[in-house]
């Protein structure tokens, strides 16, 4: 019998897939002007960080009105997600009005099910959101700064300031050894459940320089083996995960409660069969899920350890 193949594999869900990020069309003021009117357009509404949701038989799906049913509310500028199928798609904050049979829900209330295309676009509006919402004044002289290039920028009239959404990029790593790997606990996690280790990457530092600091502080252990996986863009609130696979020797993890609640060395025989598992892996639509599942199911191996 086949293994099960790995939980959301590359291209992780979140990344833009199915759709055009359309970057060209920021700057193209005539286009832009046409496509807010086209009866094809199709808008999100979002009220802050929350996307709107309709349900349908399957659960939340994301909630594209046309212009239309804009008709009435006094939206911020809409900013430009792309084009679906050639049909551009933007993000429009309702300021919490809704339109009719749409609900506002935080993003991870209702990806489960998500077709990934709707995924990335949500996904994309929301770390487009967050970044506007904490850049509304100049970072060098104070002066509310004015929205610019399709939501895609933020200029300041006063001292000719710009400034363009940011990614923290962060590594996340799976270590291993032969047959057991290493999971840790985050006092925040929900009960039960253990990841990867992660951090964010210090400035001055290579990729593979923040995986060995970050697990040598987290649990005590010096990596050897570092070999890149993939990567996600995960939008909470606006990073970019760098997953890794790295080896160490088994010895008994030295915990940082600052940085971890616990953490353990977890035999593969004891994760193969899910009813069984001695601990909640993440969530299938982490990266973290995918870089266990992987070395689970003897995919990618990057060797014995």
């Amino acid at each position: 019998m086949q293994p099960p193949r790995p939980a959301n594999p590359p291209p992780h869900v979140y990344s833009s897939i199915g759709y055009d990020r359309a970057a060209a069309r920021r700057l193209d003021s005539a286009w832009l002007r046409d496509a807010l009117r086209a009866p094809d357009t199709r808008f999100l509404p979002m009220h802050g960080l929350k996307p709107m949701f309709v349900e349908d038989e399957t659960g939340p799906r994301a909630c594209f009105v046309d212009a239309a049913a804009l008709a009435g509310f006094r939206p911020d500028p809409p900013v430009l997600l792309g084009l679906v199928e050639g049909r551009p798609v933007f993000a429009v904050d309702l300021d919490g009005e809704e339109v009719a049979g749409g609900t506002y829900l935080e993003l991870r209330q209702a990806t489960a099910g998500l077709p990934a295309v709707e995924a990335g676009l949500l996904a994309f509006a929301r770390a487009l959101a967050h970044w506007r919402l904490r850049n509304r004044f100049c970072g060098a002289c104070g002066v509310e700064m004015t929205t610019t290039q399709a939501g895609h920028a933020r200029h300041c009239g006063a001292c000719g300031f710009d400034t363009f959404p940011r990614t923290d990029p962060a590594v996340i790593c799976l270590v291993t050894h032969g047959e057991h790997c290493l999971l840790g606990r985050s006092r925040h996690f929900p009960e039960g459940m253990f990841s990867t280790l992660a951090g964010f990457v210090e400035a001055g530092e290579s990729l593979e320089q923040t995986v060995r600091r970050e697990i040598e502080e987290e649990v005590g252990l010096v990596v050897d083996d570092i070999h890149y996986r993939s990567s996600q863009p995960w939008p909470f609130p606006q990073s970019l995960m760098l997953g890794f696979r790295a080896t160490a020797p088994l010895v008994p993890p030295v915990v940082d409660p600052a940085e971890l609640e616990a953490a353990r060395w977890v035999h593969r025989s004891e994760l193969v069969d899910p009813d069984k598992r001695p601990v909640r892996l993440p969530n299938p639509d982490s990266i973290a899920r995918f870089l266990i599942d992987e070395w689970l199911y003897g995919e990618g191996s990057c060797g014995s350890g």
